[in-house]
Order: structure tokens, then sequence, then C-alpha cells
């Protein structure tokens, strides 16, 4: 892991970290793009003719691809096994995603590299942990949230549960918690000289993220009723409203004295100011936001609360907010093969760098940082067991 102090610069701050991450879908092989644009070298793990892709995108915007080397391994075979496990002793951290019990059929599980690799992060990534009544079952982000308890607080009163994409569940739950748990372990490693397995799960990821809920719940802040509450569209100036253009703005005027910026802005009555968290006034005060707001455009609004502290944003597309001149100004998205946000966070003196499909090297110069002679290599790729590329 150690790095060359003179290029502690370039590469960012995990260069000279090696990764194994075993092929999946969702969390995991974006954690996996993170540590890569991070410094970390990562090398990922395709089954060997593993056949269509669930999504089946074009390699050049399957960012599940971009940032490793690709390798394709017959898992099947007990040369394949033998190699992965080669491969794996020389590893700093190993990713996968598999069901319970899955990697230690292989016979690649954590106890298999307890004694050629003591120092390897093993990091697993499930839906509902390594262990409980549901561990094997199947599941995604929508199952795992709906089980946090998350799902239930999210939409508006009287309907029905909204799926917020799959950013909770898969990439807050998941994601951030594998990379947290994965970089917690390498800093304890860097103490005790030893690895050891790190169980993200996204109930437990996503249950997390709600902590607060639970607090405000105990407290009798936040009630059970879906959307009757101070952040989940229950409250008239935390919530959106749609303007004459069919666009929208989102109203989040939660402090005094921003919420006295909105009714500025917008031109409501001083009572409202006064008696901002009087629920009594509630309905009417967002029956005077909606009937106002519909007056104007969604750019109009935008332009009209710029400059202010009212906590006013237009509701924007995907590809608007990659036009927006805050998000132009910060760099926050580049342009490549396509349009998508440069890494973060950002680093000051090891800055990460965005990476595309950059499968070039072959297969002698892959498991040459393994190990592996140019004779082995060539040997496995003749037999079949491993080839470069998805298989």
């Amino acid at each position: 892991m150690a790095a060359d102090p003179s290029q502690s610069s370039r590469g960012g701050p995990l260069r000279g970290l090696t990764v194994v991450e075993m092929a999946g879908l969702g969390p995991a092989p974006l954690a996996a793009l993170m540590l890569a644009e991070m410094g970390a070298h990562v090398l990922r793990i395709d089954r060997l003719n593993a056949g269509r892709a669930f999504l089946n995108m074009a390699p050049d915007i399957d960012i599940d691809r971009h940032g490793r080397d690709l390798l394709a391994a017959d898992l099947k075979s007990e040369a394949g096994r033998d190699a992965m496990r080669r491969i794996v002793s020389k590893a700093d951290v190993l990713i996968e995603g598999y069901r319970p019990g899955v990697m230690e059929r292989l016979g690649l599980g954590p106890e298999a590299f307890a004694e050629s690799n003591p120092r390897l992060v093993y990091a697993r990534m499930t839906g509902f942990g390594q262990e409980g009544p549901l561990a094997s079952r199947a599941g995604h982000d929508l199952t795992y949230i709906a089980l946090a308890g998350v799902l239930n607080a999210i939409g508006h009163i009287g309907g029905r549960p909204v799926p917020p994409l799959n950013l909770v569940g898969d990439y807050g739950g998941g994601t951030m918690f594998l990379v947290t748990g994965i970089l917690a372990a390498l800093v304890e490693r860097s103490i005790s000289g030893h690895g050891q397995v790190v169980d993200a799960a996204m109930v437990d990821g996503a249950s997390m993220l709600a902590a607060p809920f639970f607090g405000f719940t105990h407290a009798g802040i936040q009630g059970e009723q879906r959307g009757g509450n101070l952040l989940d569209s229950g409250c008239p100036f935390y919530d959106t409203y749609g303007c004459s253009d069919s666009g929208h703005i989102a109203i989040a005027a939660l402090e005094p004295q921003f919420f006295a910026e909105l009714a500025k802005g917008l031109g409501l009555e001083q009572r409202f100011v006064a008696r901002q968290y009087d629920r009594t006034l509630w309905a009417e005060l967002r029956t005077e936001i909606t009937a106002i707001v519909a007056t104007k455009t969604r750019d109009e609004w935008a332009a009209h609360f710029e400059a202010t502290d009212a906590c006013v944003a237009p509701v924007l597309t995907f590809t608007e907010a990659a036009r927006h001149p805050h998000n132009v100004a910060r760099s926050v998205h580049s342009t490549g093969d396509f349009v998508r946000p440069n890494p973060a966070p950002r680093f000051a003196r090891t800055p990460s760098n965005r990476r595309g499909l950059e499968n070039t090297v072959n297969l002698t110069d892959m498991l040459a940082r393994f190990g592996f002679t140019h004779r082995e290599a060539g040997e496995l790729e003749q037999a079949g067991v491993l080839r470069a590329g998805r298989g």
C-alpha cells in the first residue's frame, strides 16, 4: 500500500493500493470505481462466458467497467480458482457482492487467505448481511429500504411510498458504507498489521442513514404518517411546487431567517412569517405558495431568488444539472465518453482522477503484477482459463 513519496501529488490518495473486485451489479461496482478514481489499482473479475449483462450497456458508458483492468476467469475450473487464489494473495482488498456462501463454495472465502494474505481486507456487500433469517434471500434496493423502515417515510400524505431511485439502498446504504468500511479496515490494518472481513449490508446501511429519524420519532418530532412531517413534504416551506411552464422549484426555507427571505420574495403576508411553525396555518400557507409559484416559470423563479438566501432552487434534470453555472464553475461534471460527475470528494494534495474504459493491458502484463510469469499467463490463456477483457 505504501506509495513513493516523490509521487504523492499524483495518482490519488490510494495510489499503490491493489483491489480485486468480483464482478456484480449496483453498490459494489460503484465502490470499486470510487477506489479506482482515488488511485487504487482495481482488477475486476468477470466469470468466463458469463452471458449477456443485465442492462447490456455499451462498454464505453458502463461505469461498472471503467477504471479497472478487466479479467474473465473460469471459476468452475480448479485452475481458474487456483489462479484467483494467487491473485488475491497479492491484493490489499477483495470486494464481493454475492449471496452468503457463494465465495466459500468456490474455495475463495476469507479462510482461504488467512495464511497466504493475513493483511487482506475482505469486503462483502449484500442486501441482508452474512447471517440472519433473510441472509440467503434475493432482493433489491427497494426491498432493503422497505425493511429498514425508510421507504415508508418517502412520499406524499395519502399516497403510496415512492421509490427514491436506488440511491438510498444500493448507493447510500450500500456503496458508501462499503467504502467507509474498507477505508476504516485499512486504517486499522496500518496499526495491527492484520486485515479483516467487512460485512456491509444495505439494510444495515439504509438503517444507519435513517438514524436521525429514529431519534426524531422517539422524541415525537417525526410521526409515522408519511407526508405529514417536517422533511417529507408535510411542511409547506420544505416541498416542491409547480410553475407556469410545468417545471418545478424546490423550497427548503426551514430556519426563520431563510423563511423571511422566502416570504419577501413571494410577497407572503407578514402573519405567516410571525407564525412560521404554527401548523394551524400550514394548509393556508401551502395554498398561498402554490398559487404564487404557479404565476411564473421555473427559470423565472430561479432568477428571482438567485441572489437571496431563501433556499429556493430549480428542479433540474440530470442533463440540466451538468450545465448549471455553479456546477460548471466547480467542474462537478466532465465530458469523456459521456457526461458524468467527476470524482468526489476532492483532495488538495493527491487529487482523484476520472477514469474511463481503459482495458488495454494484455493478460501477461495484467498478471505480472500478481507474480505470474510470462509462460504461466500464456498457458492459462491458451487453456481458456483466463482472458483479458469480459468473457
